[in-house]
């Protein structure tokens, strides 16, 4: 049993330390919001992350997981401290490091034996070892402290999962004592360990999203290439990943990706990479075509009716994956605003998000309590968020609902063999397109 220290309760520090107190340590999560410090002592999670909330209420009546707004507290015996607070994107794209930087220098003060301090914030390269010398700078001489890069791969909706069953912990060091510390620490997963030099480390979180951003938007180009030349871009993503080189994860076609990771690591990625005078064109063109698919589905609204003026629309789902309530960059957001700038009424529902959404959303945008007082009366409707919820619909529930049941899916929720079943006009990504009820009415 190690005692942890978790810096920062955030998403990636409260489900780290829930997990780390699960499998036998003690663990203090600090932060400086008393009100989540509060909200958590209580068992209360603050932020909707599957079977989080059940966890953490275990290991707080079991007095493994503890809760301060107190650095000293917290550090003075802990003998491995994980940084997890934010470093949020600046106006250039660049990570904004003051969160961590200032983290450390507390850390620094308040330690009271030798520690190893793990760096599981995403940072860019070179982080780690400005960390090690603001640590050096305020604290006890006779106190050794080592530095370990530990960057984090959980996604959101499924990282209690991805925790326990991940793909990999990668370890950067250069220090072999530390690293292999924190590798006897991660044992109890079972999870594949690499152990590498610092830089690699932070570099390898950075590319990882990167990639995967690149893949989305790269199926998301075929998807429009294949409504010009006729083609279903299910047919050609499954053929497509059928081959090991490329593997069948992130080729589905959509509205584009968003979150607190995708979007916020490519930009800043490309500043790493402009910081040493590299330039990396591909990430630009990455960026551009989310960009341009976040609205994609308002475009083709308004090639299927000319004018939205006045019409209204029901969005369904605002977060932008399922399984969360985080709707930072999510698609909604920027089709919200679309189609209130192009006139036209927005009422939006989404399982859990909505709470959340209100920061973000124009004020215009109404709210609803369930799928069916979203679409009720709505000339047209958008799916957003792939949630079980509204792919277990049946087209049904559009046609008894909406006053016009003209459907832009913006998830490939349902089956064209399904859909062609109901008079719907259903529009899809990289799919054809369906005008079953335009026909049936003559629209």
């Amino acid at each position: 049993m190690k005692n942890i220290a978790i810096v920062g309760a955030g998403y990636v520090g409260l489900v780290t330390g829930t997990a780390f107190a699960h499998i036998g340590n003690r663990v203090t999560c600090i932060d400086i919001d008393a009100d989540k410090i509060k909200l958590l002592s209580e068992g209360i999670s603050p932020i909707f992350e599957p079977g989080l909330e059940e966890m953490l209420k275990e290991n707080l009546s079991k007095g493994k997981l503890s809760f301060t707004t107190s650095m000293k507290e917290g550090v003075e015996s802990a003998e491995i401290i994980f940084l997890t607070v934010g470093t949020p994107p600046m106006s250039d794209g660049s990570a904004d490091l003051s969160f961590i930087f200032n983290a450390a220098s507390e850390v620094g003060k308040h330690l009271a034996r030798d520690s190893i301090v793990v760096t599981k914030s995403t940072v860019p390269v070179g982080t780690n070892e400005r960390i090690k010398e603001i640590l050096e700078d305020h604290k006890s001489k006779n106190i050794r402290i080592d530095v370990v890069s530990n960057p984090e791969f959980l996604r959101e909706g499924s990282a209690i999962h991805d925790t326990f069953h991940g793909d990999r912990i990668v370890i950067g060091s250069e220090n072999p004592r530390a690293a292999h510390v924190i590798e006897e620490l991660y044992s109890p997963f079972q999870i594949p360990i690499m152990k590498t030099d610092t830089r690699s480390a932070e570099l390898i979180k950075y590319a990882s999203n990167a990639f995967l951003a690149t893949k989305i938007s790269f199926i998301n180009e075929m998807a429009i290439l294949c409504e010009k030349l006729g083609a279903n871009i299910d047919e050609v993503s499954s053929g497509m990943g059928m081959d090991q080189r490329i593997g069948n994860q992130f080729l589905q076609a959509g509205a584009g990706y968003g979150g607190s990771c995708f979007p916020k690591d490519t930009r800043a990625l490309i500043r790493i990479a402009e910081n040493v005078n590299h330039h990396i064109p591909l990430l630009e063109f990455v960026i551009n075509i989310n960009n341009r698919q976040q609205e994609y589905l308002v475009k083709k609204a308004l090639e299927r009716f000319g004018s939205l003026k006045g019409k209204s629309a029901a969005i369904l789902g605002l977060s932008f994956k399922p399984n969360t309530d985080d709707v930072r960059e999510s698609p909604a957001i920027k089709i919200c605003q679309s189609l209130i700038e192009q006139g036209a009424y927005v009422t939006a529902f989404d399982p859990i998000a909505m709470e959340k959404a209100k920061a973000y959303l124009p004020k215009e945008t109404k709210y609803a309590c369930s799928i069916e007082e979203c679409l009720q009366d709505a000339d047209l409707a958008f799916i957003v968020t792939d949630w079980n919820v509204f792919k277990e619909m049946t087209a049904e529930t559009f046609i008894k609902c909406m006053k016009h049941p003209i459907v832009f899916d913006g998830r490939n929720c349902f089956s064209l063999e399904a859909m062609r079943q109901y008079e719907v006009d259903y529009y899809s990504i990289g799919r054809p397109i369906l005008q079953n009820w335009s026909t049936k009415n003559g629209k």
